[in-house]
């Protein structure tokens, strides 16, 4: 497959020398829509029908991987896929108040995520299921988070993994902050940041590219483009492919198949090894598909057909790993079989861990706002508990 990166290549043309030139009009509008006949040009080691592909510069970095990890590999995305689904069957219950699903982004968390070293720092948003799994994060601390009875959970430096974080954007300032701080203390580890394709529109992933560019910030932009910012298309986010914004930063950017698990794992840990070399920041767009819902609250059928969903259903992720499994002869029918039963074990205990937790303490959200207290959020603390006593019965239950 071709391998398209922005490192130490000649610029390329301007948006706008791609329109035809910078005076015409209307002719803007058309260029940035898709072309539904067209593949994007990306970094792909493991085809959707399960075909290994030859890189000559990537492969080194599986070269390594053995059977048996690549069974782990599979064992990781099929419990993460469990795991979301019983998550969103518990939201629709009423045991969550939200869900953000990562139905379909299996193979770009789980690569990414068991490319990483220990000693790595991973600052993700609120839908990183995946990534939290490989770091060793219980499933049933991010339910609780979901349910409102803890704010995370878990020690962000216990696994180094941040807690989830749900203001847009903000968290790649945060990782190019502490990847600074490493460097100056000689650390030779790395960090690495998630966001979406929405997010890579908000100034703050900007912000966060400049400083790390200009400090050579030992941090990957790790961008999971699923195409869909809620409701709005990539198309409406860029002009030109994500992974083309950081030759603007001066640092190099690629694009891979989200959907290869193989492909995540190679090039993340390439660039991991560029960040721990003291070569700077690396933008990574994993190229997949948000198959599910965006959150919950979500209705994508508002906004997207059926036939767009079915064309990324069959490059579906796990699909196409158990393909080279079984065609490589790597795993058999036994291997399956006691996956699922791990499978219907562990969303058993998800289950029933939830269900366990105590109901949210709904007046929480006016603690701590403020250290001596304010007289607007005490207003709004009691029209909060007449909106609450409103719901009660007569006998006031």
């Amino acid at each position: 497959m071709t391998v398209e990166s922005t490192a130490a290549r000649t610029p390329r043309r301007s948006a706008g020398s791609k329109a035809g030139t910078t005076g015409t009009k209307r002719t803007t509008r058309t260029t940035a829509k898709k072309d539904a006949g067209a593949e994007p040009q990306l970094v792909q080691l493991l085809t959707p029908e399960g075909k290994r592909v030859k890189n000559a510069e990537y492969d080194k970095y599986v070269a390594g991987v053995t059977p048996e990890e690549l069974r782990d590999l599979y064992r990781d995305m099929v419990l993460t896929r469990r795991f979301d689904a019983e998550a969103t069957s518990l939201q629709r219950q009423g045991e969550l108040g939200l869900w953000a699903s990562l139905l379909g982004q299996e193979a770009a968390q789980i690569g990414s995520g068991r490319a990483l070293r220990d000693d790595d720092y991973v600052f993700p948003t609120y839908r990183e299921h995946g990534v939290a799994w490989c770091r060793g994060v219980d499933p049933t601390n991010l339910l609780g988070m979901f349910r409102g009875v803890n704010n995370g959970g878990w020690d962000p430096n216990g696994n180094n993994f941040q807690l989830y974080t749900i203001v847009i954007g903000s968290q790649t300032l945060h990782a190019t902050g502490y990847a600074m701080g490493i460097a100056k203390d000689g650390a030779d580890s790395a960090v690495i940041a998630y966001f979406g394709d929405g997010a890579s529109s908000q100034g703050d992933v900007a912000e966060s590219f400049t400083f790390s560019a200009v400090y050579n910030a030992p941090v990957v932009f790790f961008c999971q483009n699923n195409q869909w910012a809620i409701s709005e298309p990539t198309e409406k986010q860029s002009r030109v492919p994500i992974y083309q914004r950081a030759q603007g930063f001066g640092f190099p950017g690629v694009r891979v198949d989200g959907n290869d698990v193989l492909g995540c794992l190679a090039v993340t840990r390439w660039a991991l090894e560029r960040a721990r070399a003291g070569e700077g920041p690396t933008l990574v767009e994993a190229f997949t598909y948000r198959m599910g819902a965006h959150t919950t609250s979500d209705d994508p059928t508002r906004y997207r057909g059926d036939e767009e969903r079915q064309a990324w259903e069959a490059k579906d992720p796990i699909l196409r790993l158990r393909r080279y499994l079984e065609a490589s002869n790597h795993a058999d029918e036994g291997f399956f079989a006691e996956l699922e039963a791990e499978s219907e074990a562990l969303g058993k205990r998800v289950r029933e861990a939830v269900r366990a937790m105590p109901d949210p303490d709904r007046f929480a959200i006016f603690e701590n706002a403020y250290a001596d207290g304010h007289a607007l959020v005490d207003e709004e603390r009691a029209q909060f508990a007449a909106y609450q006593a409103s719901f009660a019965d007569e006998g006031g239950n």
